[in-house]
């Protein structure tokens, strides 16, 4: 029983290893001490998977749908449009911006005010202004997190985060739409401020990020952005992004009971990771062998390595294999195959093929002189036979 167990979970290895080429989960020691339920840190530039904890798992983000709405609204929506504000926008619960009914207001400055100070009447007001309704809003963020980011274990049924049963993802999904998401400046730039001077219709004030390490509250070295939920359903929530100058990353956390232990979380995977973690590159062009075949790739790659130690496997169908000192893949690259030369023929040298020509027509020569030969001798001996005449 215990080899068969044993079988089992080396045959699901595998399988969970070689069914993607953009997320893989390396066995990652030692254990991090985390209260949160469910926790990933990705590198933000490869998306190779460093730490894992329930990554798959269902949960509820809260306000971390904000980071979607943003940049769904970014890249669908016309920024400078102006929206007019609605009765249903006012009417949210939780943290708002206190917008007024009627009240115009530039996309642009609703999606920073939903993603610095995460009001939900903004939210709302985005959806409302992209796609005409917070129902065409659901709809249409579903399918471009699944055919845009490429994610496939998310639902959202409101550009907030407000609970919902049917509203929810996973922490792998909610690391990959950050990291989607902070590749775009303008989101960026919003996911990173830390004061935003606000004046509407009902007040003006300075809007904070209610993220106390980008604030500073909770002290930590190279921070560059982040995000912060919390609903009674789904608790603390906290998706981050740091550098340290060497290598970018990103750690999300679901499910925390205290906001503190949301903070500790992120510190120790951020710790974990740049104390583990380098950034490499594999050069365009570089071949790699596996056995008559030769692959490479068509642009410089970067590529997480351990600092411990890295290696790199190529398997027969081009798949690139880095793996940390301890032999676990913690990325996979797909490389092009270098086409086989084609066998050279050399050509048959033209004096040759005048040579064979001149050959096969002396061939007659000869035939006929033989011939002439033979009947001159016929000739000379009949006449041997005649007598002389004097």
């Amino acid at each position: 029983m215990l080899v068969l167990s044993r079988i089992l979970f080396i045959i699901s290895l595998i399988v969970l290893i070689f069914s993607s080429q953009i997320t893989v989960y390396a066995k990652i020691e030692p254990k991090l001490a985390l209260k949160s339920e469910a926790a990933v840190l990705l590198d933000s530039e490869t998306n190779a998977v460093l730490y894992n904890k329930n990554a798959d798992k269902k949960m509820y983000p809260a306000s971390l749908t904000k980071i979607a709405t943003a940049i769904y609204a970014i890249e669908k929506g016309n920024l400078d449009s102006i929206a007019t504000i609605s009765a249903y926008a006012v009417r949210q619960d939780g943290t708002r911006v206190y917008l007024v009914e009627g009240e115009k207001v530039p996309l642009k400055k609703l999606v920073q005010g939903m993603l610095i100070n995460s009001g939900n009447d903004a939210a709302v007001a985005v959806a409302e202004q992209v796609d005409g309704s917070v129902e065409q809003f659901s709809k249409h963020i579903n399918d471009y997190l699944k055919t845009t980011i490429g994610i496939q274990h998310t639902h959202f049924t409101n550009p907030s985060g407000l609970f919902d049963k049917n509203h929810y993802t996973t922490a792998q999904d909610m690391a990959l739409i950050t990291n989607y998401a902070i590749k775009n400046p303008l989101f960026m730039e919003i996911f990173g401020t830390k004061k935003l001077h606000w004046k509407g219709k009902s007040w003006e004030t300075n809007i904070l990020s209610h993220h106390k390490m980008l604030l500073g509250e909770y002290p930590f070295a190279g921070i560059t952005g982040g995000k912060t939920g919390y609903t009674t359903e789904s608790k603390q929530t906290l998706s981050t992004t740091a550098d340290n100058g060497k290598i970018k990353l990103t750690a999300v956390v679901l499910r925390s009971d205290l906001k503190r232990d949301k903070y500790d979380d992120t510190a120790l995977l951020f710790d974990y990771g740049f104390q583990s973690f380098k950034h490499g590159m594999i050069k365009q062009g570089e071949i790699f062998k596996q056995g008559e075949k030769e692959f490479f790739p068509d642009k410089d790659i970067f590529v997480t390595e351990d600092v411990q130690g890295t290696t790199k496997e190529i398997s027969d169908d081009g798949v690139l294999s880095i793996k940390n000192h301890k032999g676990y893949v913690l990325q996979m690259v797909e490389l092009k195959q270098l086409e086989p030369k084609p066998a050279i023929v050399p050509e048959k040298i033209p004096e040759v093929k005048v040579k064979e020509k001149e050959y096969k027509g002396n061939e007659s020569y000869v035939f006929y002189g033989l011939l002439l030969a033979a009947f001159a001798a016929f000739l000379f001996g009949t006449v041997k036979k005649f007598p002389k005449k004097y």
